[in-house]
């Protein structure tokens, strides 16, 4: 059984600001924050969201025990097609990811790897850059909690935390994981007192520790989640939370008497800060600007709350509970909200060394590059849910959609076009679908996917955003215009405004779906005549129809999506593909409407 002796620390007394969340906040309404004490309190910290206010988005920061896995690929694919869809809507983004970098674990593994600590952190830090690089994460901030400007920020809110009389010293004895560097309460432990997270014996131990008085925000952070409950998302996470909360919050430590790679505690030198009230003070500092002087006022002005924090199930705790309670005690305003993803599967099996089944996320990108990667794990893992990954429908998946649905669509639409037009368009696209049934589909299946992006509904924007491929599909295959041309006269100029019109779509295509295969969508743009500086310059309002022009040249055809072969096509030559499309997916096809 965990003991904790109490020493005196101090008798610091502070006024406490308190933090109301509307009882419901429409996501279309701006929130203001204030202190219910004075509304002109010079102490009382208070945000006021206005549509000028940017969009702070931040992944966890990534422990740099070790390069960087799947699961940490996954968070960032998924927060960069957030950051990219909420520029393209016109927001000022802060997009902020980075690697947390002290405990005991990072000296443990520096140690066996033969280096120092620093050392280190700069190569596995290093190898998430080049990562992020290679799955094109459009990131506006990297922050390492190595880096000296965090360092001062960690200081100078936990000296605002003891100033506000929430942490104390004391004896504490308990059960310690050292993989999750946290001590375990024994109800939560597996049998021999195993960590259920990753299955290894906790140790016992016995620190002289400095606490934070979490216990003192239960009714708080109660209050918050009930009156708030979009600050958890999904609703299946915010019950979570709400259930663990109801046995009761716990003091817990927030420093380390026995590890020495850490931020020293700036009262007690002799003991370093725990990595997770170290950890989440990145989301803060890395809103400074590198030639800024350090303060928490400073960064907070530059952006402060975030919008979302985008984090895998396993650190909700930390997210939804700590964090806030650290947060109020500091007196400041608390991110709008948490969103806790699901864990990737193989094969139907969790990962592991151990299993030898682990999917390495540098080779994925390697074979089969970044779009296909990115596509596939937003397309076929409902957001927030748990998500598994086999190559063969890993394969399948990327083949249907982005080589036949959308890419073989292109290249034979500006194949017609070509032989039949010069690649030259014969009429504006408003012009051509005068009277056309298709373009009210196109028109509601972008609304749909908007809406979608908008409550994160990525795997569902994606499939709404296809459905667009597949009605281009059937329309041009209904309307079959390389008979139309042959026909001559009336046909033959039927036939070329049917082109704009497929030309259109995939247009639009390309603006919607770059948030999550943005190299694809530029290759597109390119095909149609665009250049690069107009891909990068689209906003969503481009989604709307008519934006091609009569008289405008498209390129000639080249297939944007190299179709990825098995070894067994690349043995025995192009076999059938396999039905693979989900009975959803082939109702959505069969029930989109058409019309002539």
């Amino acid at each position: 059984m965990a003991v904790r002796v109490h020493h005196s620390l101090q008798s610091h007394t502070t006024t406490f600001t308190t933090f109301f969340f509307p009882k419901s906040i429409n996501k279309t309404h701006h929130i203001k924050w204030f202190s219910p004490s004075s509304r002109r309190s010079r102490t009382a910290l208070y945000c006021t969201c206005s549509s000028q206010d940017p969009f702070v988005l931040t992944t966890p920061l990534y422990y740099v025990n070790a390069p960087p896995h799947m699961g940490s690929a996954y968070s960032t694919i998924a927060a960069d097609a957030i950051a990219r869809f909420q520029r393209l809507i016109g927001k000022k983004v802060i997009f902020i990811t980075g690697t947390d970098e002290h405990g005991e674990k990072i000296a443990t593994a520096a140690t066996a790897g033969g280096s120092t600590p620093n050392d280190h952190c700069d190569a596995i830090s290093q190898s998430y850059r080049a990562l992020w690089k290679d799955l094109d994460i459009s990131y506006d901030k990297f922050i390492r909690t190595t880096d000296p400007k965090h360092e001062a920020i960690v200081e100078e809110f936990y000296s605002k935390v003891l100033a506000n009389g929430d942490i104390y010293r004391a004896d504490y004895e308990g059960l310690y994981c050292v993989n999750c560097e946290e001590y375990k309460d024994e109800k939560e432990l597996l049998e021999n007192n195993c960590c259920p997270m990753h299955l290894k014996p906790c140790v016992s131990r016995k620190e002289d520790n400095y606490f934070f008085a979490l216990s003192k925000y239960q009714k708080k952070l109660e209050d918050i989640l009930e009156h708030n409950p979009d600050f958890v998302q999904p609703l299946y996470r915010l019950n979570e939370v709400q259930n663990w909360m109801k046995s009761g919050l716990k003091d817990f430590s927030i420093s380390r008497a026995s590890v020495d790679w850490g931020i020293r505690v700036p009262n007690d030198p002799k003991q370093t800060i725990y990595v997770w009230f170290d950890a989440l003070l990145g989301y803060i500092s890395a809103l400074l600007d590198d030639q800024e002087q350090p303060s928490l006022q400073t960064a907070i002005s530059s952006g402060w709350p975030a919008s979302l924090h985008l984090i895998g199930k396993d650190i909700l705790r930390f997210h939804a509970v700590y964090w806030p309670a650290m947060l109020m005690s500091a007196g400041l305003s608390l991110p709008n909200t948490v969103f806790g993803h699901g864990f990737l599967t193989k094969d139907g099996m969790k990962m592991g060394k151990s299993l030898g089944n682990t999917l390495e996320p540098n080779e994925l990108v390697q074979r089969f590059g970044p779009d296909a990667v990115r596509y596939f794990f937003l397309r076929e893992v409902e957001f927030g849910n748990d998500g598994d990954y086999s190559e063969e429908r890993f394969i399948n998946i990327v083949n249907a959609h982005l080589a036949n649905t959308i890419g073989n669509l292109l290249n034979r639409t500006l194949g017609l076009l070509k032989k039949n037009c010069q690649s030259t368009l014969v009429a504006d696209s408003s012009d051509a679908a005068e009277g056309i049934e298709f373009k009210d589909t196109v028109e509601k299946l972008v609304e749909k996917s908007k809406v979608q992006y908008e409550s994160l509904q990525l795997s569902s924007a994606c499939e709404s955003v296809m459905e667009i491929g597949n009605a281009g599909n059937l329309y041009i295959d209904a309307r079959a215009p390389w008979s139309l041309f042959k026909q001559g006269g009336e046909s033959f100029d039927s036939a070329a405004k049917d082109l704009v019109l497929i030309l259109e779509a995939v247009r639009i295509i390309a603006v919607a779906l770059s948030p999550v295969t943005p190299n694809l969508c530029l290759r597109i743009y390119r095909q149609l005549g665009y250049t690069d500086q107009q891909f990068h310059a689209a906003t969503w309002s481009d989604t709307k129809w008519g934006g091609l022009k009569g008289g405008q040249v498209m390129a000639p055809p080249t297939p944007i999506f190299a179709r990825i072969e098995t070894v067994e096509e690349a043995e025995s030559g192009p076999a059938t593909e396999k039905k693979v499309s989900k009975k959803k997916e082939k109702a959505s096809r069969s029930q989109s409407t058409i019309g002539a």
